[in-house]
């Protein structure tokens, strides 16, 4: 947006009184484009479709008729390989000076790097599986070949005309071509009218060049980070984070001031960090299934991505700066999010197979008592004496209806899940129901509340006192999903069932 602004600004016919605004400018743009995708996900692919198709066409225009001129005037590289033999008399010196620059051809690549993250957009066949979705595969490697052949001639072409046409003079800032210079060369050699067309459509493309990292952004974030509690469940829903994501938009760029420069850096860093992680993530793939010839090859591919982006970050250390605060904010971010959603419920569904919907009905009739246990050896001693320190601890009158819970922690970044409860019968007549999942008092709560909903009965849960700090107990509980289950369990339960009557009892020996 910033840049279509700087396009905006330096067009001959754009009147004086809006220089100097580009700050809100680009803002503007950066409006309109929230309200397309606020308009729907649909409508904004098809403005983009249009709106590419129109940007290529003028530049195969303006970049064919450079190549022309070069063609049909001789002098024209006459003169390019006297100032170059003049500047750098050894080709060893124009290597290792091309070898410098080659780095500040990074920002030609933005762009293609969001064609990752719209990949599950991408239509498969309908014989597609999760497992192997091979029609969806085809679509995306046709899409970023298409990509990659398209931007890779467009780069070059567009990087030989301008250096070979445009004076040195008009690419230091403040000049004609600093920024724009295709436009340039559209005004300077097909005329300002082509030029105002060419300058609007590349407003109009620059403006919606964003639109394909907010459709990553619109699959990715409601897809993941709501379901490892890395951001609110509201997360899911498309027009609040479309709004959130143009406030972001606009707060970045009244930290840039609207600098195409400023934000360059950081943009052309973050864009070769990815390439580059995915680049090296190819390689070492590839050299797992022994892959030879593949591995070298995309090894030299990976040796140039983190060349590049040394390079880069040497001249430009102001990208990896910003990028580790925007690393850090969304890690602070992620991490309140998780720490406000971790008495949530937390389960989708719960599953109970036969033999554990069999105990839940019989233990209906009279009292539902889950006991927390953690899975151990499962020995007949091990279960004897949890229920004799039960029964004596809280004063019972019987241990028929005592039922076991056993969860295993699963990965505790998964921050939702569905509940697959299996019942045993072990050493005779012990009622044990084993269960996995990522938290321990988030798992026993949900099956608390399901088991009081499909009998009718309130069940009551036991648990012992976990010894060591507090503050430890719930920091395990945070980041590991165990530690002191009971308090835990009991907060889960109070958010989840205002109502406390209808609230399945915790008690705590």
């Amino acid at each position: 947006a910033a840049d279509a602004t700087a396009h905006l600004v330096e067009n001959p016919h754009v009147p004086e009184a809006l220089h100097g605004h580009d700050v809100l400018i680009t803002l503007g743009l950066l409006a309109l484009l929230g309200a397309v995708f606020l308009r729907g996900f649909t409508e904004a692919i098809g403005v983009a479709v249009v709106l590419v198709v129109v940007y290529l066409s003028l530049n195969v225009v303006v970049i064919g008729n450079g190549l022309w001129q070069i063609a049909t005037e001789p002098s024209v590289v006459g003169d390019w390989s006297s100032a170059l033999t003049q500047q750098h008399g050894s080709p060893f010196v124009m290597i290792g000076i091309a070898l410098l620059v080659f780095p500040k051809l990074a920002l030609g690549m933005s762009g293609f790097e969001t064609g990752v993250a719209v990949m599950p957009q991408v239509r498969g066949d309908t014989s597609d599986t999760v497992e192997d979705p091979a029609g969806r595969i085809r679509g995306a490697r046709r899409m970023l070949t298409s990509a990659a052949l398209l931007m890779s001639v467009f780069l070059v072409t567009s990087s030989i005309v301008t250096t070979m046409l445009i004076p040195e003079a008009a690419f230091e800032p403040g000049g004609e071509a600093n920024g724009r210079a295709l436009a340039f060369l559209a005004h300077e050699h097909l005329g300002n009218v082509f030029g105002t067309i060419y300058d609007a459509s590349t407003i109009a493309i620059l403006w919606f060049a964003g639109a394909s990292a907010m459709a990553g952004m619109l699959n990715l974030i409601p897809r993941y980070l709501p379901r490892y509690g890395m951001a609110p469940d509201w997360a899911r829903a498309v027009r609040p984070l479309v709004l959130v994501l143009t406030a972001v938009a606009f707060f970045v760029t009244w930290i840039f001031d609207a600098d195409v420069d400023a934000q360059g850096g950081a943009y052309a860093t973050g864009v070769l960090v990815l390439m580059t992680s995915a680049a090296l993530a190819v390689t070492l793939s590839a050299r797992r299934a022994g892959q030879r010839k593949q591995t070298i090859a995309f090894g030299a591919v990976t040796a140039v991505f983190v060349y590049t982006t040394v390079v880069n970050v040497v001249e430009r250390p102001d990208g990896v700066k910003i990028g580790g605060c925007f690393i850090a904010a969304i890690i602070v971010v992620s991490f309140l999010s998780r720490l406000g959603r971790v008495f949530e419920l937390r389960v989708t569904s719960v599953e109970l197979d036969p033999i554990a919907q069999r105990f839940v009905r019989d233990c209906a009739r009279r009292t539902i008592r889950l006991v927390a246990n953690e899975p151990g050896a499962r020995d007949a001693a091990e279960y004897d004496d949890k229920v004799r320190q039960i029964v004596a601890d809280h004063d019972l009158r019987e241990e028929g209806d005592i039922i076991f819970v056993e969860v295993t922690v699963t990965d505790p970044s998964e921050f939702e899940a569905t509940l697959a409860v299996a019942g045993h019968v072990l050493h005779g007549s012990r009622r044990v129901l084993t269960l996995e999942s990522a938290s321990v008092p988030n798992a026993l709560a949900a099956l608390a509340m399901h088991m009081r909903d499909t009998s009718g009965a309130t069940p009551h849960i036991y648990f012992e006192w976990t010894e060591g700090s507090p503050v430890v107990q719930f920091l395990r509980f945070l980041f590991f999903g165990v530690g002191e289950v009971a308090p835990v369990t009991r907060e889960v339960l109070r958010r989840a069932e205002p109502e406390r009557a209808r609230r399945p009892h915790v008690h705590v020996g």
